[in-house]
């Protein structure tokens, strides 16, 4: 559903030798330049703040970089990429110095490239397909570039408003003012809808807000596009719980169309002795207490140090990049060690590689092949958590081989908190909305037309992780694109049928 923008075509003429017919060589240059990183500041200093450890490209550099990619003829960055973005052709219009064009094609395909360039788990994406990095000579940086892109988009204001060329009288509300909801409606309100967002919390952004710390994701970086959104025509009902402050009815009777774009915020728990102990804390709490009191919030349950680190042996039970956010955190916030606990090895780990090796070098130690079988505490308050070793066996249907307990080689390990970073599951909607009509799959999820987003109720529409369970951000930004167009072509089939 969602048009791609086409590739532009591979550029040739003459070489400096003045022999004609024969490709013009910026690019290709991954034998004769390595893969340079920008500057990544010390892991001690960085240690010190919340800021974004990575250091931005200079323009030569940056085309120096994109110059490294081979322009080959199956592209499998962008295949694997979610948006599809045309990759070899922004990095080669970047080392051709068009950083202009460069951004109005990163940007056809994309809301939101500033922040897939900073938190989008590349190692795993496009810059682990490519063709160049699989013959061993390091991969293109990709998200560096996009990045750059981007953010020099903004200083010069290439970066155009938002403003339709026509004022449609449609209307479609949005529930959720995360990374799905804000592509869609971006898309709709450039298309003339109205546009209002619902969402329970006081600032617009959902997890790239609250729940992804500064050092992957500056919150200018978000402030700055729900501006755009707002100044554009957006409309942002915040603090507005949908099912307590209004009914999805309510929103359905005010809207032609509805997108549901919640995400999925109900934390997954642990069980066994001891569970219940205070100073055991859910990632969620603790990542949005931390973001908050970043903000300048009044954060009481921080400044009691319920979901403060701050001098404590910080246990983090979890390998994904959720965890790898809570280590992270917790190094910042003072903790005197910090451990994770990961029932599998390091190579079989969710969570993005970089990710991991920023913790390493920030002092987090991992613990490989552990997993919790309980807590122990004093006066009902945690102070160690009873491990298992586990050796891993056979793989499972995903071909990950599956953990199995070592007998005998429990142990326990201390801590004075223990931050569960476990995964997230829907929250069950249907009985939160009174709308028992609105079909969840076996897993809690919203049931959807594979390719149009719409639900079992005409008019509504979902995307992102209450679709698809807990997912990435460039995900949800596919799905809010491809609901939105949609949406579009629903409301031009309307429009004709009423004429005829």
């Amino acid at each position: 559903m969602l048009s791609f923008y086409p590739l532009t075509p591979r550029l040739y003429g003459p070489r400096n030798d003045g022999r004609c017919g024969v490709a013009k060589q910026p690019m290709l240059k991954f034998v004769s330049v390595g893969k340079e990183m920008p500057e990544k500041r010390e892991a001690g200093q960085r240690k010190d703040d919340f800021a974004e450890i990575y250091g931005e490209y200079a323009r030569d550099k940056a085309a120096e970089q994109s110059g490294r990619c081979s322009q080959c003829g199956v592209p499998y960055c962008q295949s694997h990429c979610p948006l599809h973005n045309n990759i070899p052709d922004w990095l080669k219009l970047t080392a051709e110095g068009r950083l202009r064009e460069a951004y109005d094609l990163s940007q056809a395909t994309n809301t939101f490239p500033e922040i897939c360039g900073r938190i989008c788990p590349q190692d795993r994406l496009c810059e682990g397909n490519c063709v160049i990095e699989q013959s061993g000579h390091g991969t293109v940086t990709i998200g560096s570039v996009e990045k750059y892109i981007t953010d020099t988009a903004f200083d010069q204001g290439w970066v155009m408003p938002i403003a339709p060329s026509v004022e449609r009288i449609e209307s479609v509300g949005i529930i959720g003012a995360g990374p799905g909801g804000l592509a869609a409606a971006d898309m709709l309100r450039r298309a003339g809808f109205q546009v209002t967002i619902y969402d329970r919390y006081d600032r617009s952004g959902g997890l790239m807000m609250y729940g992804i710390p500064g050092f992957k994701l500056e919150k200018e970086v978000v402030v700055r596009r729900n501006k755009q959104l707002e100044d554009g025509g957006v409309r942002f009902e915040l603090n507005c719980d949908v099912g307590r402050d209004i009914s999805l009815e309510e929103i359905r009777q005010e809207h032609d169309f509805v997108i549901i774009a919640t995400g999925v915020y109900k934390s997954r728990e642990l069980q066994g002795p001891g569970a219940g102990a205070e100073g055991i804390v859910r990632a969620i709490d603790y990542l949005t207490a931390s973001n908050r009191k970043s903000f300048g919030d009044d954060v009481p349950e921080f400044d009691s140090g319920e979901l403060n680190a701050e001098g404590k042996r910080v246990v983090v039970i979890g390998g994904g990049d959720t965890a790898m956010d809570c280590v992270r955190t917790a190094t910042r916030q003072g903790a005197t060690s910090v451990k994770c606990l990961y029932r599998r090895d390091k190579a079989n780990m969710p969570g993005s590689m970089r990710e991991v090796n920023n913790a390493e070098e920030e002092g987090v130690d991992f613990v490989w092949l552990s997993a919790p079988k309980g807590f122990s505490a004093a006066n009902n308050t945690v102070d160690g958590v009873m491990v298992q070793k586990m050796r891993l066996g056979a793989p499972d249907v995903t071909g990950r081989q599956s953990p199995e307990l070592i007998e005998n080689a429990d142990y326990v390990e201390g801590a004075d908190m223990v931050i569960t970073a476990l995964g997230f599951s829907p929250e069950d909607l249907p009985t939160l909305w009174e709308t028992p009509e609105l079909e969840v799959t076996r897993w809690g999820t919203i049931k959807t037309n594979f390719h149009t987003h719409e639900t079992e109720l005409p008019g509504v529409f979902a995307v992102g992780d209450i679709v698809r369970g807990a997912s990435l951000v460039v995900w949800a930004i596919r799905d809010g694109r491809e609901a939105a167009e949609a949406i579009i072509q629903q409301a031009a089939l309307r429009q004709s049928v009423a004429a005829e």
